[in-house]
C-alpha cells in the first residue's frame, strides 16, 4: 500500500505491506490498516483508493501483488473542510492537525478547548445537525480567510478536567490568515452549533452553562 500527504504523516511511512486472506477487497485492506499504521485516524477522515493508478470503490477486489494507494484530498488551490466531527470518543489534537497538513502552506494553527476549574464538563449535542452546521461554518471560514484546509472535532459526553472538548485546526499560506480563520471558526462553532455543556462541580448540583440563541435567518417572504 502507498500513503500520501496527511495519511503518510499519520502512519509515519509512505509504503506498507499487507498480507490478506483471499478473496480480499479494498475495504479489507483499509480495515486492516486502521488497526495498524492508521490506528487513531478519525473515521470520517476523507480519502479515496486507487489500484493500478485508477480510482476504485471499496468493494474492488485485490489480487496478489496489487499496489493499492490511499489518496487524501488533493491540493488544487481551493480550500477544503477535511473534518467536521461530533463524537463521544476522546479527541486527538495531533490527528486533527495532520488532517490539515499541506506542504503548500506556511502556517498551521491548532486550538484545543479544555475543561478547566471543574472536575468535568458534560456535553450534549443535536449530533446530526451539529455536524452539518460545523461543516457549513468551516466552509465559510475557508472561503472568507483563504484557508487551505480546516478540521473541527467536538466531544459529547463527559470530558474530565484538562482534556480537550473541541479541537480546531486550520492551515493557510501565512500566519495572519491562519490565526484569523481559526479564531473566526471557533467563535462561529461556539455560537451556532447546537451543542450544550453542563458543569459538574466538586460540590453542589450540576448546572447548564448559559449561552446565546443561534442566529436565525427568516425567509424572504416572512413577516418577521
Amino acid at each position: 500500500m502507498r500513503l500520501f500527504a496527511s495519511l503518510r504523516e499519520h502512519a509515519g511511512a509512505g509504503t506498507v505491506t499487507l498480507e490478506l486472506d483471499e478473496p480480499a477487497t479494498v475495504a479489507d485492506a483499509i480495515e486492516r490498516l486502521r488497526s495498524g499504521a492508521l490506528a487513531g485516524l478519525p473515521e470520517s477522515a476523507p480519502f479515496v483508493a486507487a489500484v493500478a493508478r485508477e480510482y476504485v470503490p471499496a468493494d474492488h477486489p485485490l489480487a496478489h501483488g496489487d499496489e493499492l494507494a490511499l489518496v487524501p484530498p488533493v491540493s488544487g488551490g481551493c480550500g477544503e473542510v477535511r473534518l467536521a466531527e461530533v463524537t463521544g470518543e476522546p479527541l486527538d489534537p495531533e490527528a486533527v492537525r495532520r488532517l490539515v497538513a499541506d506542504p503548500s502552506t506556511g502556517a498551521t494553527v491548532v486550538f484545543c478547548g479544555t475543561t478547566r476549574d471543574v472536575p468535568s464538563l458534560e456535553y450534549e449535542a443535536y449530533v446530526e445537525m451539529a455536524r452539518e452546521k460545523i461543516r457549513e461554518l468551516a466552509e465559510a471560514a475557508v472561503a472568507e480567510h483563504g484557508l487551505a484546509a480546516a478540521a473541527v472535532a467536538h466531544r459529547t459526553g463527559t470530558v474530565p478536567l484538562g482534556e480537550p472538548s473541541v479541537v480546531i485546526a486550520v492551515s493557510a499560506g501565512h500566519r495572519a490568515e491562519a490565526f484569523a480563520g481559526a479564531r473566526a471558526l471557533l467563535d462561529a462553532v461556539k455560537s451556532q452549533a447546537p451543542i450544550w455543556k453542563r458543569e459538574h462541580p466538586e460540590e453542589g448540583t450540576p448546572t447548564w452553562v448559559e449561552g446565546t440563541l443561534p442566529d436565525v435567518e427568516a425567509p424572504a417572504d416572512s413577516p418577521m
